[in-house]
């Protein structure tokens, strides 16, 4: 009897309600025009790096720079004995004065024999040697200037220049040293602004870019100045702004890459050859992506999905296509649209086909975004792509 009676008593309590359907806030993702950046690894070299040697032999007499200090395109470097340059100048000039003289005195008798050819008071032949000579005295007068005109080169490079404005490296001739024409290398001098940043694209890069040349949603860097961003090793930022200057004719068999160069203004002197440092070039042309933010994303191994609301409340699991952060959100470049309502929180209690109470949430930016709407003929402030 007690037994039954407590089966009927529990049989008669009401069974407990189903709990609520979560509520989660949900947003149309942002949409903008995005511009995709690709990275790349290289270094930064000198426009013009010159190996400084003499162009004439002598002993160094003179030191005139401070070593690893900025000179300009012309600034005396190296003084090389010029006392026996000076003499040979010296000699060839009065081998020119001579020659003036001889020169005078032949075209004096061949006046002379023409006056008297007429007459028949000289003979032709005669004649005829006397205007030859005159030639002859013209030709060893000539002579005699370019042996001179030498002679005054040889003295002027006597003074060792720098070919090029940059910065010097280290002297490696000492003064009494003697030095040998082409041959004795003095110092080194690099160009530093503006100056080259070099890397190595791969050869999927390449083609990326050729083809978008050829649709005409991206110019080719090849003919048009693209911007480069830059980060040196101990930066946080792509502080570094240049434009593409050169890509290569071929790629290297070896690697599978092909070289490129942009052009970076260095006005004060920062940046010097050798100096590592990473880049991101304007990869792509400009495409329509939604923005959605990070935590917004289920990451499962490879795949990449959002959750979206449905109808009658229900959430449906959407794979994802993303791209590069845009305005401190992720772009996403395909399985949602622009009406699509995103679930922004609580994914962790989710599944495909939960019912959930929808709260309206928003989705703005996080970060600034300044980028210019138009290039390639400057870069844009730090961003891994663009928005316009």
């Amino acid at each position: 009897m007690a037994a039954a009676l407590l089966a009927a008593a529990a049989c008669s309590q009401p069974t407990p309600p189903a709990p609520p359907p979560p509520t989660v806030a949900v947003a149309a993702p942002l949409e903008r025009s995005i511009t995709d950046w690709d990275d790349y690894v290289g270094r930064f070299e000198a426009i013009d790096d010159v190996e400084v040697v003499p162009r004439v032999s002598g002993n160094v007499t003179r030191i005139a720079f401070r070593e690893g200090l900025a000179v300009g395109k012309g600034q005396v470097l190296y003084e090389i004995d010029p006392r026996p340059f000076r003499a040979a100048l010296a000699q060839a000039e009065a081998e020119v004065a001579r020659a003036r003289a001889n020169a005078a005195v032949a075209r004096s008798e061949l006046a002379r024999a023409e006056t008297l050819l007429p007459d028949n008071a000289i003979s032709k032949e005669l004649y005829d040697q006397k205007a030859a000579a005159a030639k002859a005295a013209d030709a060893a007068l000539a002579a005699a200037r370019a042996t001179a005109e030498t002679r005054r080169l040889d003295l002027s490079f006597t003074q060792v220049r720098a070919p090029v404005a940059g910065r010097v490296s280290d002297r490696r001739a000492s003064l009494g040293d003697y030095v040998t024409a082409g041959q004795t290398v003095l110092t080194r001098v690099v160009s530093v602004d503006p100056i080259w940043f070099t890397f190595d694209g791969a050869e999927s890069f390449y083609l990326k870019y050729i083809r978008q040349d050829a649709k005409g949603e991206r110019q080719s860097s090849r003919y048009a100045p693209n911007p480069v961003e830059i980060q040196l090793a101990d930066e946080d930022s792509y502080r570094w702004r240049g434009r593409m200057v050169f890509v290569d004719n071929a790629l290297d068999p070896r690697s599978g890459t092909i070289k490129a160069r942009a052009e970076v203004s260095n006005p004060d002197g920062f940046l010097v050859p050798g100096l590592f440092g990473r880049a991101r070039l304007l990869g792509s042309g400009a495409y329509k992506g939604l923005l959605v933010p990070d935590e917004a994303v289920i990451t499962d191994q490879t795949r990449r999905a959002v959750f979206v609301l449905g109808k009658d409340n229900k959430v449906e699991m959407r794979n994802v296509e993303l791209g590069p952060m845009v305005e401190g959100l992720r772009v996403v470049r395909s399985g949602i649209k622009p009406g699509d309502k995103v679930v922004l929180d609580g994914l962790a209690r989710l599944q495909p086909g939960a019912v959930v109470t929808p709260k309206a949430g928003t989705i703005k930016p996080r970060a600034k975004n300044a980028a210019p709407v138009a290039l390639p003929v400057s870069a844009p402030p730090p961003a891994e792509a663009k928005s316009q």
